[in-house]
């Protein structure tokens, strides 16, 4: 399975020193080996729960071993340094699996199980 590491920027983080070294972390997580897709998401809004991230940041690997593998390269320990000195800590690390379909892929399956579905 797919695994992902999702990085969470807290709303306390001072957005200027963030915003100005952005484009040094980026440098180095998208030259991670291993390294399958990236997605940057800023979060504009805020629809339910007490928790609102400034940003959300995805980083996906085909398996646990690649990611570790990853985060242990010479660019893994570069991006890790970097994010902590321009979020001055206010950053949450999560790895999670990875799943992903599309929705024409999802209709056409609801469609095929469920003959009377107008999906």
């Amino acid at each position: 399975m797919m695994v992902k590491l999702v990085i969470l920027i807290e709303p306390e983080v001072n957005q200027d020193a963030f915003f100005e070294g952005w484009p040094r972390f980026l440098e180095h997580a998208e030259n991670l080996p291993g390294l399958v897709r990236l997605v940057s998401a800023p979060v504009h809004t805020q629809l339910a729960g007490a928790y609102q991230p400034l940003m959300i940041h995805e980083l996906v690997f085909d398996s646990q071993q690649a990611l570790e593998s990853a985060l242990a390269s010479d660019e893994g320990v570069a991006a890790g340094k970097t994010l902590q000195t321009i979020t001055g800590g206010a950053v949450t690390l999560l790895v999670a699996g990875h799943l992903e379909d599309s929705g024409d892929n999802l209709r056409a399956y609801r469609s095929k199980t469920n003959p009377d579905s107008k999906g």
